[in-house]
């Protein structure tokens, strides 16, 4: 006949409190325990997701990211109370972040906040940005001088990983702030 041995006490990997196993490779003392055990595996898991996705993104796809988070804090935060730049108007449609020196032309001016004001969807779509009425407010809003040094910038810029994805977690956590 066989003959068993007790099993020795052990903490529980979660609470650390001591416990007899009823059975092997029990490491939990109870069910809560062992729920929250799980949850932390669920957590660590999706981190890690989350850490690969982040590692395959391209440049354009952190641009991208970027400049969504650019233009909802200038429309949601910066400009919120503002009229649209170009024509001044309040109204109920929809806003748009609209850059004097458009992306195409300028990108190396596409995520800087100087650039991107708050503009109405007519103005941004149909009049193609309204550009002449843009810069009169623009230079209202900056100065002639600032508004000179962005036309006469036409360095072309490699902007890195890093710098972009700065820009996206900067303007995010401003967003976050203020929803707060």
């Amino acid at each position: 006949m066989l003959t068993y041995k007790n099993p020795k006490a052990k903490p529980c990997e979660v609470c650390e409190r001591l416990f007899v196993p009823d059975r092997m490779g029990q490491v939990v003392c109870r069910p809560a325990c062992a729920m929250k055990k799980v949850r932390q595996a669920k957590v660590e898991e999706r981190a890690k997701v989350r850490t690969r996705k982040e590692a395959i993104k391209t440049l354009a796809d952190l641009k991208r990211e970027a400049q969504t988070a650019l233009n909802r804090w200038i429309v949601q935060v910066r400009d919120a109370d503002k009229p649209c730049i170009s024509c001044g108007r309040h109204h109920q449609g929809q806003w748009h972040a609209g850059h004097y020196m458009s992306r195409g032309a300028a990108p190396q001016h596409a995520l800087n906040p100087l650039n991107v004001h708050k503009q109405c969807a007519p103005c941004n779509t149909y009049l193609h940005g309204n550009l002449i009425a843009y810069r009169v407010r623009l230079i209202e809003l900056i100065g002639l001088q600032a508004v000179e040094e962005l036309e006469a910038d036409n360095a072309p810029r490699k902007m890195t990983r890093e710098a972009v994805i700065a820009i996206r977690d900067t303007y995010k956590a401003k967003l976050k702030e203020m929803r707060k």
